[in-house]
Formats: structure tokens, sequence, C-alpha cells
């Protein structure tokens, strides 16, 4: 026995100690505030005395100690961050790199299809509007009620000048040359309707490329889905497609925003399309047992790898579990396994095809 725990050694990527994962490639792990993700892993890539960074963080002092740390190392200092290009606009991936660029001037690039969530935050809406909204048309009203009593009014000021506007916003198929590396921005919607990973394509590095997938395959847990201000239904069917696209692709070394490297996307990709057939059909069984509500089958269901109750979850991972759960319900009625209609209170009830 070594003294290691599984727990320990799941989360040993998650400590402060950057690592090189390719030529010119640093992974710096940086925390968060949150025992479920612990960190995020922002990529600095080298291009001679400049340097690009894939993701770039949340705005806390200890993240902005522990990159300014990391670039040391390297002879480099926050000024010569040239560009970010970041994967999706949830804080832990956004914030940072707008708040440098107000120190530094580096450019901050965002996928085009982050727009609408971005405009939808300078509306200043109480946070979580949107899912809440889901919640009570899962049948979940208790639970939205009981996140509005958790949450502020509105996103606080100094929040909101974090999530400005991008000086670039990335298009599908769009190239951005990093020194020799080429990296192509590929749509991955789902996790976030703009959501992006960076392919650096064969040929400079030894054996497959890399891929930055940023929250799209992720190697220990499956990303929330839909998670965004701006919310739409279909979610689930748009990330099933993304990673349909991206198995289609030629396989790459995975980087993914939380979690070790590994050597395989494909691989992983393989596990999340398994793991999501396997949870359509057990929600498909528990709907025609009789359970006609998403938050009445999320219910029936266990959670995370512990396979906990619903009710053991904390109040935000509930909120996860019925979206979750009432997501997978509406690819469900698009194959036409369940029938999915909402009653007089608007709230979506299944019942078999």
């Amino acid at each position: 026995m070594n003294g290691v725990t599984d727990d320990e050694d799941r989360h040993a990527w998650s400590r402060p100690e950057p690592e090189t994962v390719a030529p010119d490639v640093l992974r710096v792990p940086l925390p968060l505030p949150s025992d479920a993700l612990r960190a995020v892993n922002v990529y600095v890539l080298r291009d001679g005395d400049r340097l690009t960074l894939v993701d770039g963080g949340w705005t806390l002092t200890v993240s902005r100690e522990l990159l300014g740390r990391a670039l040391d190392g390297l002879g480099a200092v926050p000024g010569d961050i040239a560009r970010f290009l970041v994967t999706h606009m949830h804080r832990d991936h956004y914030t940072q790199a707008v708040a440098l660029r107000r120190e530094t001037g580096a450019r901050v690039a965002l996928g085009a299809g982050e727009r609408d969530s971005l405009e939808e935050m300078e509306r200043r809406p109480r946070p979580m509007t949107a899912q809440q909204t889901a919640l009570r048309a899962a049948g979940a009203g208790s639970l939205a009620d009981e996140l509005a009593g958790l949450l502020p009014a509105s996103v606080p000021d100094d929040e909101m000048a974090d999530y400005a506007a991008p000086d670039q916003w990335l298009a599908d198929g769009e190239r951005v040359t990093v020194g020799e590396r080429v990296l192509e921005a590929v749509e991955t919607p789902g996790h976030t309707r703009g959501h992006l990973v960076f392919d650096t394509g064969d040929g400079l590095d030894a054996g497959p490329g890399l891929l930055f997938a940023g929250d799209h395959v992720l190697p220990h847990i499956t990303p929330s889905i839909g998670f965004e201000p701006a919310a739409r239904p279909g979610a689930l069917s748009r990330f099933l497609s993304s990673l349909a696209r991206v198995r289609e692709r030629p396989d790459r070394r995975l980087l993914p925003a939380h979690g070790p490297v590994r050597p395989s996307v494909h691989a992983r990709v393989d596990e999340l399309l398994e793991h999501h057939a396997h949870r359509l059909d057990e929600i498909e069984r528990v709907t025609l047992a009789g359970e006609p509500t998403a938050a009445g089958v999320a219910a029936a269901l266990t959670w995370t790898r512990r396979e906990k109750g619903l009710a053991d979850l904390e109040p935000f991972h509930r909120m996860l579990a019925v979206l979750e759960t009432d997501a997978h319900l509406e690819v469900l009625a698009a194959q036409s396994r369940v029938v999915r209609e909402p009653d007089a209170e608007g709230v979506a009830r299944h019942r078999p095809a």
C-alpha cells in the first residue's frame, strides 16, 4: 500500500504544480472555490517571447498569484500574454482572461455562439433565472424557490466587469497560428451553445495532435448540459451531436479543462456516448413505469459515482440533476420513445409513446 486513497489519486491533477504536456505547452491548474471541480486547467502556449493561453481561469486572488508564478517559471510575466482563446463563457474559464486584458492589453477570443449569453448577462438578470424557470417546468418548483432564496438579487458590479465582450468572436473552422502550431476552432455546442474546442492537427506533436477540449470532453465526469444565461431547449441533442462530430475527426490527445491529460479523445467520447445511451434507457424505464415529471424521475435515479439519492445532493447539484433528467426526456420525446406535453401549470409531463 502506498497510503494514497483513490480520491487523492483522482484529484492529483488539481495540485498547483504546472506540467509540460507537449513542447511549448504548459498545463497550469488554477484552484476553484468548489470541492466538486477542484481546479481549472489553463494551457500556456509559447510563441517566441509571446504567450497564448487557452482559457483564463476564474478571477480569484489565489488564481492570479498561481498563474503569475507559473509564468515566472517560464521566464515570462502576464504582460507577455498576447491573447486568450476561451472555450466558453463560464466564469471559471472567461473572467480572469477579461481581468488580465484590462491589466495587460491581451486580446480575448470567444466562440460566436456565446454572444446571446453575454448579452443576457448585460441585462443583469437575477442569477440562474433561466434555470429556475426550467426547474418549475420540470416539476421542481420547491427547488426553484429554495435556490431563489440562496442567490443574490443580481450579479455584483465588480463581477459584471469580467463578463465584458471579447475582442474577437471566433467562428467554426477559424484557425489561429501559435508558433508552429495552427489551432482550429471547432464548434461543440451542448455544455454551452457557443462552446469551442481547439484542435492542433497533426504534424508538430509526436503521435496524435492535441485537442484543447474545455468542458466538452472531461476524463472523470460528464459535463452539465445547457447551463447558461440564455438557455434554450435541445442542449443534450446538441451535445451528443458535438460528441459525434469530435469522434469523426482524427483522434487527439485529450487536454481537458478539468482533470488530467489523457492519450485519446476517442476513447473518452465512446465512454460518454455509452453513458448517455444507458441514461436514456434508464430514464425511459422510470417514465414508462408511471413517473411523469423530470423531478420525479430524477428522484428515482442515483447520482455521482457514489450513487447518491437526489435528496442527498446540495441544492445546486440537485438543480443540475433535475435539469439533466429533463434534457434526457427531451431527447426521448424527440426520438418518439415518450410523449412530452405541458399540463395546465406548464409542467412537462411524460407518458409512453
